[in-house]
């Protein structure tokens, strides 16, 4: 087995947001299919010396970027085009640090608290760590917004975190199915259904009729 001591690089972590729901609403093969495609798109956003795809966990992808203004611009094409037409909202989590090489994979917490930074991130966003973005004081086309600072587990003190932001980015447009938290084209969506007010758009019939026999567990 050989372990090495790397150099700091940038690691990132970006998985499918609402996996589990997905999971649920349209069963084990449509999701795995859903993953193994995302993983696939996001080996194809990097150039080959823009930096390395480390492994797959999951729904969940690792990577190590050198650079960590390139690691920020990759992980906002990736939640802003991944999948886009097909999948839930994407996140991710980035942080710069050292870390130890064994046989391909990298272990250290630096890599600890990427994937902790990247469980913060809601479905669309690129959360980065306070250190991460000081490396990075001015991106084009990108700014930072402050998240605050979080408690994480197993990480001995508080961390800020920040949002990257690309500048003039049009948010809002496609609905979530409530069921399985795919995206949704309003004037594309398979089913509508009204309820308290509310309009809810869905991927499928399956996820539809799941949200009729049950409105009181998604509206919410």
């Amino acid at each position: 087995m050989r372990t090495v001591e790397g150099v700091p690089a940038t690691f990132v972590f970006a998985d499918i947001a609402g996996f589990t729901a997905l999971t649920e609403a349209h069963g084990d093969i449509e999701a795995a299919a859903l993953a193994a495609d995302f993983a696939s798109a996001v080996r194809a956003e990097l150039s080959p010396n823009s930096g390395q795809y480390i492994k797959t966990i999951g729904d969940a992808v690792m990577l190590r970027i050198p650079d960590p203004g390139e690691a920020i611009r990759l992980g906002v094409r990736i939640v802003d085009g991944v999948l886009q037409d097909r999948a839930p909202s994407v996140r991710v989590g980035v942080n710069y640090g050292p870390a130890i090489e064994r046989d391909g994979d990298y272990f250290g917490a630096a890599v600890n608290l990427a994937a902790r930074v990247s469980a913060l991130a809601k479905g669309g966003e690129v959360l980065i760590s306070g250190q991460t973005a000081a490396l990075v004081p001015a991106l084009e086309g990108i700014y930072f917004e402050s998240r605050g600072r979080h408690e994480l587990r197993n990480v001995r003190e508080p961390i800020e975190v920040f949002a990257a932001v690309q500048v003039g980015a049009a948010k809002g447009t496609l609905a979530v199915d409530p069921v399985c938290n795919m995206m949704v084209d309003p004037d594309r969506a398979v089913g509508r259904l009204v309820h308290d007010g509310s309009t809810y758009f869905f991927c499928s019939l399956v996820c539809a009729g799941e949200f009729a026999s049950r409105p009181d567990r998604f509206a919410s």
